[in-house]
């Protein structure tokens, strides 16, 4: 066997394996440095605000620590600098994550002195900067939205604006608002593009009747590249009809819904009113374009409703309806009922009316209504319509002890994050409302994430139910806080 050849370096003149450069590794990098050119020092801009790096000329993007997308951010910054090495591995040195510092590991190869390659390790510090993006800048010089949606509806009650709240917040169309606000008669929402607004828009006539106009301002214009910088407004008109508003209808309307009666009680809003007839419980569903052509408003809102005491009731077993007529509520039972003012008790004033809450109401029971009789409307279908055609009392919803739901109530519901005055005792009053309205309406509930409350420990006792209706435990959602994630920021949530 032939002993190995070596050479002698022509440096140090150490034994080593012949390369083509003579040298041994440690004279070679003596010698020559590959890492030469390549900055050690290099600055990365970070916002504080958004918590976003920047990646050049002009984006901003979202970065964990010691990511992949870090680390590609990182590795562009010095990627024209090497150029004449070949890039073999890269990666993290742990800083402290305040200190500002990002330290990266670099392997690379180049070719030197007649084709031997040498290999080296090196370290490239990263320094973060604090720059505030253009978005934040925008936010800061209060210039920062480029659309505004404004949500109106003419009413003095806001059943339907907290429905549309669930909604919002269940979909999570919340997330890309800049800003929420509240103010008479509806709600904004600002956004920082025109796309987000176009979203809301369309959300809201999905889900809601209502029409829509947009409207822009143009706020500055570049001669030189033909930019134009607009900011856009999206006007939303819900209709004017809550649930347990009566309305009437105009003629045409009411014969082309199926010869139903003028007077109505609307039972529910979704993207339609839905309506029922206390005459005959005939229903029909009204559409935005439906109602635009034929508009009709509510003759009553809820300070006006009343409470009534039922002194005799009875069913109605067999109704025959006209001809044409419509579909008929099979949720709902019709009755004759003869009522009493609460307020009146000590006269023997009665009022004779039928009603669809034939199904609730026993003698005895307490009921809410509108008086008619002793009402002053002024409407204009009402006004024409035949007096004999007119109830006296429009029976709308049986009544409850409200503090005994309210402390009975062991669920709650989320709220949107919004600027405007707090809750005073109305708004407060309507939001009671319409916590009662999803505990007796399952379809309504349906939509909504209704969340237990586990600070609320309900009492139970024989004397406490009063048949009042209620939410099932299996309808609630458990609500989920930061501290229950068991995994830091960028690790996976632990399950079992």
């Amino acid at each position: 066997q032939m002993a190995a050849q070596t050479d002698l370096c022509c440096t140090c003149g150490v034994p080593i394996p012949p390369n083509p450069a003579n040298m041994c590794v440690a004279c070679l990098r003596t010698q020559v440095d590959i890492s030469e050119g390549i900055p050690k020092q290099v600055t990365v801009h970070f916002c504080k605000q958004c918590e976003r790096y920047l990646q050049p000329p002009g984006t901003w993007v979202q970065c964990a620590l010691e990511s992949r997308e870090l680390m590609a951010l990182c590795l562009k910054k010095i990627k024209s600098s090497m150029t004449k090495v070949r890039l073999i591995d890269a990666s993290f040195l742990w800083t402290e994550p305040h200190s500002k510092r990002i330290k990266m590991k670099l392997t690379i190869q180049k070719e030197v002195m007649n084709g031997a390659i040498l290999q080296q390790v090196f370290v490239v510090e990263f320094v973060i900067q604090s720059q505030m993006c253009d978005d934040c800048h925008r936010v800061e010089a209060k210039d920062f939205w480029k659309a505004v949606v404004q949500v109106r509806q003419k009413t003095v009650h806001k059943k339907t604006f907290y429905y549309l709240e669930q909604l919002i917040l269940k979909h999570k169309l919340h997330q890309n608002a800049l800003n929420i606000k509240e103010i008479h008669e509806g709600i904004d929402f600002y956004y920082g593009s025109k796309q987000h607004a176009q979203k809301m828009v369309d959300f809201l006539q999905c889900t809601a009747p209502c029409r829509s106009k947009t409207s822009q301002r143009l706020i500055s214009h570049d001669i030189h590249s033909n930019t134009y910088n607009y900011k856009s407004t999206f006007s939303v008109e819900i209709v004017p009809v809550c649930k347990d508003s009566v309305v009437c209808l105009s003629p045409r309307l009411a014969q082309s819904l199926g010869n139903m009666g003028q007077v109505c009680v609307c039972i529910r809003v979704t993207s339609t009113i839905h309506l029922i007839d206390p005459n005959t419980l005939q229903i029909a569903e009204v559409d935005g374009n439906t109602y635009w052509r034929n508009p009709f408003n509510g003759l009553c809102n809820p300070r006006q409703l009343e409470e009534f005491i039922v002194m005799d009731i009875d069913i109605i077993r067999d109704q025959k309806l006209g001809a044409g007529a419509g579909m008929r509520s099979n949720k709902h039972t019709l009755a004759e009922v003869w009522v009493q003012k609460t307020s009146e008790m000590d006269s023997n004033q009665q009022y004779y009316c039928r009603t669809f809450l034939g199904h609730l109401l026993n003698i005895g029971d307490l009921v809410l209504g509108f008086d008619f009789a002793n009402s002053n409307i002024n409407d204009e279908y009402l006004n024409k319509m035949n007096p004999h055609h007119v109830p006296d009392v429009v029976l709308i919803k049986k009544s409850y002890d409200r503090s005994r739901r309210i402390k009975r109530r062991n669920w709650k519901l989320q709220e949107l994050a919004r600027e405007g005055d707090g809750m005073d005792t109305d708004d407060e009053r309507q939001y009671q409302d319409f916590l009662e309205d999803l505990e007796e309406d399952e379809a309504l509930r349906k939509n909504v994430n209704i969340f237990r409350d586990a600070s609320k420990i309900p009492v139970e006792s024989d004397t406490d139910d009063d048949g009042a209706p209620r939410v099932s435990l299996t309808e609630m959602l458990e609500e989920l806080s930061l501290t229950d994630a068991t995994g830091g920021e960028g690790a996976d949530m632990m399950t079992d």
